[in-house]
């Protein structure tokens, strides 16, 4: 891989004056930073004049589902548990073929790079079950497209019936009856799976391409299949991902089906809450949840957009700064926030925590907000220096035009990057030393042909998942009843402006 240097740039730096350093140059070798300075001429070096402009960290989607990108505006807004009755139903009529999973991740990809998103942290369901032509599909995807990526196989493993509070009394025994089914695909055919999965990819494309492993939640799955992943998370060193108390609705699954211990307190009995844990979500927390996350190191998930769109509540930003809990930044999924865009994600985490309490001194800080979509991203994804300028660090890299409408006149940059800045002003990205995007035009993939190509595919998928919809149409009524009682349970908290 050639070097390329960076001349004339500005660095993006939260503790200078201005939030840039002066101009300098920076060197790019063997997919790493390598030094930083008036680096003058460096022969057979690709240069990129910088003419002033920004040079920041690439942008990390800390939590994305790839799986229903294809499904973007489909559903409208509704609450994460009848949500997800529409969104991933284990019905045969869904299941894709590799060239299906394939475009609907490689969308995501043009998405996410031609906005500078440069690292994604995959948390994959499958529907109705993974398999290994699906994962690879998946994984392909990322590599062809340039992105660094962390996939993993989001993947309950107990029945329906036992993942909720009051379903049993509230469904008819001919509804009930499917729902206490175990699941398709049990612990043992899971575990082979990831073995698949870190065999054939862990550490592909020079380590651009990682597994990372997932229990989708703590409810979701048996207690001996959570501690096998996370043997297999201490092992090969990886990321773990957990959803956990994204809901009020999980907040009462904690009183009335774990003797009263939140999901997070479960997990810490279990022995099974580390630093190398992602707690997604993370919303209806108290004070004992937030202190054992920072006492085991555990980073967060903040998801606003997604958070909005379902209505799941405002999460604890500034009591999670205040104890010290890495938090990173993600998308969630299309269908939950309907755009794979950073810039958004950063711009709602900056305003709707002026809700959470009038003391504005206390809401989140520009430079807090840049930090978990940059350095909180990859301590996350388990990374050394991801998300960073230092010597050393991954060069997953934006250039941004300093001219472009967004910045002009220049009164803050930080400010200005997260509340003007939706990804229009990019002339760059660069993934491991290689750029990938540039001008507005991807430059490893034919974007317009796979775009041509996923809108006839997907377009012929509509049928099946109108037919979908209507198998699960008649669990809706019970859905709708066990969410409003949960919702009338006064749980000691308020994350909600109702």
């Amino acid at each position: 891989m050639p070097e390329t240097l960076f001349r004339n740039v500005r660095l993006l730096d939260l503790q200078a004056h201005g939030g840039m350093s002066a101009p300098c140059d920076l060197l790019v070798r063997n997919g790493r930073i390598a030094a930083i300075g008036a680096l003058g001429d460096i022969p057979g070096a690709t240069i990129v004049e910088g003419r002033g402009d920004l040079l920041m960290p690439g942008l990390v989607n800390g939590h994305f589902h790839s799986s229903v990108t294809h499904m973007k505006g489909r559903l409208p807004s509704l609450p994460l548990e009848v949500f997800m009755l529409y969104e991933c139903p284990e019905l045969e009529v869904l299941r894709p073929t590799p060239r299906e999973a394939y475009l609907r991740t490689m969308l995501a990809c043009i998405e996410m790079l031609k906005t500078g998103t440069t690292s994604v942290q995959d948390d994959c369901f499958f529907v109705p079950e993974p398999e290994p032509a699906i994962i690879d599909a998946v994984a392909q995807a990322y590599l062809d497209s340039g992105i660094r990526a962390r996939l993993a196989l989001d993947q309950p493993e107990v029945p329906e019936l036992d993942k909720l509070p009051f379903l049993r009394e509230l469904l008819p025994p001919e509804l009930r009856a499917p729902l206490e089914l175990p699941s398709p695909c049990p612990a043992e055919r899971l575990l082979e799976l990831y073995d698949h999965l870190i065999t054939r990819w862990h550490g592909a494309a020079e380590g651009r391409i990682k597994a990372a492993v997932s229990c989708s939640a703590p409810q979701r799955v048996t207690p001996g299949y959570f501690a096998a992943l996370d043997a297999l998370s201490r092992k090969h060193d990886l990321p773990f991902y957990a959803h956990m108390l994204e809901t009020k609705l999980q907040r009462v699954y904690g009183e009335d089906c774990l003797g009263g211990r939140s999901l997070v307190r479960y997990t810490a009995d279990l022995g099974l809450l580390s630093e190398r844990m992602n707690v997604i979500h993370a919303i209806w927390v108290d004070d004992a949840d937030l202190d054992l996350l920072a006492e085991t190191g555990a980073s967060v998930a903040h998801n606003p957009i997604s958070n909005l769109r379902l209505g799941s509540g405002i999460m604890r930003w500034r009591d999670m700064q205040d104890r010290g809990i890495p938090i990173c930044l993600g998308v969630d999924e299309a269908i939950a926030d309907d755009a794979i865009n950073m810039w958004s994600v950063m711009k709602t985490a900056a305003l709707i925590h002026t809700l959470d309490r009038p003391r504005y001194e206390s809401w989140p800080a520009p430079g807090e907000v840049l930090r978990a979509a940059t350095e909180g991203g990859g301590r996350a994804m388990r990374e050394p220096g991801l998300g960073t300028l230092a010597a050393g660090a991954p060069a997953d890299l934006n250039l941004v035009n300093l001219r472009a409408l967004p910045f002009v006149p220049l009164n803050d940059l930080p400010r200005q990057l997260v509340h003007c800045e939706l990804g229009q002003s990019l002339r760059l990205t660069m993934v491991a030393g290689e750029i990938v995007a540039e001008g507005g035009r991807l430059c490893r993939v034919d974007e317009a042909a796979l775009l041509e190509e996923a809108a006839e595919v997907f377009g012929a998928k509509r049928e099946a998942m109108d037919r979908a919809d209507a198998q699960v149409a008649r669990y809706l009524p019970a859905y709708r009843a066990m969410y409003d009682r949960a919702s009338a349970r006064d749980v000691g908290m308020r994350r909600r402006l109702d």
